[in-house]
């Protein structure tokens, strides 16, 4: 693969609890950098908006169903150079419905902001740490 390779496009959710807290998941064995941290989500179907893809990676994999999201940040990252980079749409998920679970049979951990520096988040998903710390009139 070279440079040019179009990126692989991602939606994650960053689920902020009434506490505070964000929601981040493990990546379960058997998947690239499993046993490291990530926020939910997953790879965009073509025809997908950047939404629509988040409301059904949150249904798929936590069992909720997005009630409030808006647009935090989108990242780029490689990985490696014979590995395509990663684009992650990024949403804070203020509110959603049903109670959230591990479909994927991955951990899952509500972590207090101060508490996200110190998780073995992925690389791609650390702008997405510094952006949630932040006041939200920064973001």
């Amino acid at each position: 693969m070279t440079r040019d390779t179009p990126p692989t496009h991602v939606v994650a959710g960053a689920l902020i609890d009434a506490r505070g807290r964000a929601l981040i998941a493990e990546r379960p064995p058997g998947k690239a950098l499993a046993g490291r941290w990530e926020f939910p989500g997953g790879k965009r179907l073509p025809h997908e908006t950047p939404q629509d893809a988040l409301h059904r990676e949150l249904r798929e994999e936590l069992g909720v169903q997005v009630a409030r999201a808006r647009p935090l940040l989108v990242v780029t990252h490689r990985y490696a150079p014979d590995l395509p980079p990663v684009r992650i749409d990024c949403w804070r998920v203020d509110a959603w419905r049903g109670e959230v679970a591990a479909l994927d049979g991955q951990r899952l951990r509500w972590c207090e902001p101060e508490e996200l520096p110190d998780a073995d988040i992925l690389e791609a998903d650390r702008p997405i740490v510094t952006a949630l710390r932040l006041p939200e009139t920064f973001v």
